[in-house]
């Protein structure tokens, strides 16, 4: 290096000391003077990137970081320092490559491992990212935020023990960290301890208050757990930190706390504008093309066995290759069951993007020259919005998986029908909404129901009785609907009610309710989860289905109806709440449908104690099965074609996505 005259070290000084006191516009003033008459001078090249980037310029101080690389090519902090900024632009590929240059030069530099392998798990590159955690930790054993990253990893690949163990050593390290107690939260949610996981919820606010993303978990194991005192405590803070800007609420969780779809969409703009803090730049900028057919991308992190693969297979197998070419994109885990194996079957082309990044799956996607592509998760469980947010296609779409507004500017439809969402709702949603006839929600005609039914005693139910059933989740299970159902059991002489088994501590808590409002707990029976063909069958053992609120049964009601179920569901306000209408009208069944709770409890004390009523109703279900359309398939595939082809004309003559419903 040259000689460093008095003059540039007292400047040097001064510029440094500026910077450490946060004076970052003084000491780029006192680089640039020293840059003026020796502008390549490697140390004030990288004092004055480190002001620039500290003031945010994070081009500005790259630009200084290369300069200075052209005097010492080989300085191991610089490329470092080259990444990081890169890393904040989120210019992945090239921070990779000048972290790789650092290491090369300096391969014991933990901080680069650490970062590098930040930028992997990004890139959803898993377990070269669990490597590079590792190499970091060599060098640097008890690092805690090292620990923690490492665990975000292994929670990616599903290890969640593993998860679990590294969030515990960071903590051992560092007890004081909300967001490794927030992160540990939801490893013990994947392990089922729901419990556990409320209580890392509660240390991580106790520590911040603040914290942004610890009441969303807090919130969705108070559901999970059927824990109401915690329930109607937190459900006040969540609108208020929605509204507020002060929580980062998972929009999925918000659905089972309230029909508002106001503050719906309030909660998924917050959530995505967090998500997606940098806006990418889009693939699609206008281009109009024609293809031999219309091409259709169905994007979803369920193509294995789940309920909506359930609902939607026969949908893929149905359209009317003439006209459409279709294609699978399975953006989360797969597995080796039949139903995976009848997806992959079903689509002309069919990608497993898993461990591919998000803008390479775009990428792919404008490369195919995809006409439409539909978004079957929205912000449910596994979602990769951030795929649509590069705009691979003329038209985005929000369908099936998610019951409300994606709130962004990147999806441009989302389907639905004239009961769960009418256009009245148009300002709650970002989406212009359409209309098929009859339910919005396909059906699969091929489920299978079992030819042999366990007996009642097997199932854990009396002999003799009116049997009441809900298999929701229990988190769907609001105490205002629960008072009803016990007001029911003890008007309804020898009846019980059949819920489904999932957590130890959900099933106590839902019998000391019962208790709580003087109903036996033994009136509970709860079904444990079994073969979806045997547990279709297992519904002639019961009576009614009775529905949840704010959110409705949606596959479980069609599961129950195709099983030759009635249901008796209560019409709220917000999409999610209204899907038991949209259902049972399109099975010729609106006569179940009721307005509150009230008229809920007095139809289903009427349906309860009627014997003859509720005989009368099976046989009107089975045969409206055969001739509404809610089961045909056929039908519901070619009106869903008409949806498309009006997206694609409107694309094609230039003009702006607009809502529309499609006649029957």
């Amino acid at each position: 290096m040259p000689e460093i005259t008095l003059t540039v070290q007292q400047a040097l000084m001064r510029a440094a000391a500026a910077c450490e006191c946060g004076q970052f516009a003084e000491a780029e003033r006192l680089c640039g003077a020293i840059l003026q008459s020796q502008p390549a001078h490697f140390v004030t090249l990288y004092l004055l990137a480190i002001a620039q980037s500290r003031r945010g310029d994070f081009a500005a101080a790259i630009s200084s970081c290369d300069k200075a690389l052209v005097i010492h090519p080989n300085h191991a902090e610089t490329l470092h320092m080259r990444g990081s900024l890169l890393q904040e632009l989120k210019l992945f590929e090239e921070a990779l490559a000048s972290y790789d240059g650092a290491l090369a030069v300096r391969p014991d530099f933990a901080e680069t491992h650490y970062n590098r392998a930040v930028i992997l798990h990004e890139l959803r590159h898993y377990h070269e990212a669990l490597c590079g955690f590792d190499r970091a930790l060599a060098i640097r054993p008890n690092h805690a935020a090292t620990l923690n990253n490492r665990g975000n990893t292994l929670h990616a690949l599903q290890h969640f023990e593993e998860a679990l163990a590294s969030y515990d050593e960071a903590l051992a390290i560092e007890p004081d960290r909300a967001g490794t107690f927030n992160n540990r939260g939801y490893a013990l949610q994947e392990l089922k301890r729901v419990g556990e996981a409320r209580s890392s919820f509660e240390t991580a606010l106790a520590l911040d208050p603040a914290h942004q993303r610890a009441l969303s978990g807090l919130a969705e194991c108070a559901l999970k757990l059927c824990d109401w005192k915690r329930r109607d405590q937190i459900a006040e803070t969540l609108r208020h930190n929605v509204t507020e800007a002060s929580s980062i609420v998972y929009p999925f969780i918000l659905l089972g706390y309230s029909d508002d779809a106001a503050l719906h969409q309030t909660a998924a703009r917050r959530f995505i504008r967090n998500r997606i803090a940098v806006s990418p730049s889009p693939l699609w900028q206008g281009q109009v093309w024609r293809n031999d057919r219309i091409k259709l991308a169905y994007v979803s992190a369920d193509f294995r066995s789940h309920p909506v693969a359930q609902l939607i297979a026969e949908l893929f197998e149905l359209h009317d290759r003439s006209r459409f070419e279709v294609i699978g994109i399975s953006s989360g885990v797969g597995n080796g069951s039949d139903m995976r194996a009848r997806l992959v079957k079903s689509f002309d082309q069919f990608y497993d993007v898993q461990a591919t990044p998000d803008r390479d799956v775009a990428t792919m996607l404008h490369g195919l020259r995809t006409d439409i592509v539909i978004d079957l998760s929205g912000y449910t469980l596994g979602c990769r919005p951030e795929i649509l947010a590069s705009r691979p296609a003329p038209i985005a779409v929000n369908y099936l998986g998610y019951p409300g507004t994606m709130s962004v500017d990147f999806v441009d439809y989302i389907i639905a029908d004239r009961l769960v969402l009418p256009f009245d709702r148009q300002p709650y949603y970002v989406e212009k909404i359409v209309h098929v006839p009859g339910s919005y929600q396909v059906n699969d005609r091929k489920r299978a129901i079992a030819v042999h039914t366990p007996s009642r005693e097997l199932c854990g139910l009396p002999a003799r009785g009116v049997v009441l059933c809900c298999f929701n989740s229990a988190w769907k299970i609001s105490p205002t609907v629960f008072e009803v159902w016990m007001r029911l059991l003890q008007k309804v002489e020898g009846s019980v009610l059949w819920l489904l088994q999932e957590l130890d501590e959900a099933k106590n808590n839902l019998c000391r309710e019962a208790a709580a409002r003087g109903v036996d707990p033994a009136r509970l029976v709860f079904a444990e989860r079994i073969s979806t063909e045997q547990h279709l069958a297992r519904h002639q053992h019961a009576d009614l289905f009775l529905d949840t609120l704010p959110y409705n049964a949606h596959s479980t009601a069609s599961d129950a109806l195709w099983a030759g179920l009635p249901v008796v569901t209560c019409r709220g306000e917000s999409f999610a709440a209204r899907v038991g209408a949209s259902l049972l009208n399109a099975i010729g069944l609106g006569d179940l449908v009721t307005s509150n709770l009230g008229e809920y409890e007095a139809l289903t004390l009427k349906l309860a104690q009627n014997d003859t009523l509720r005989a009368d109703l099976k046989k009107r279900l089975k045969w409206n099965r055969l001739i509404y359309p809610l089961f045909n398939c056929p039908e519901f595939t070619r009106h869903i074609e008409t949806v498309y082809q009006t997206m694609w004309e409107r694309w094609q003559r230039g003009e702006s996505p607009a809502s529309f419903a499609v006649e029957g």
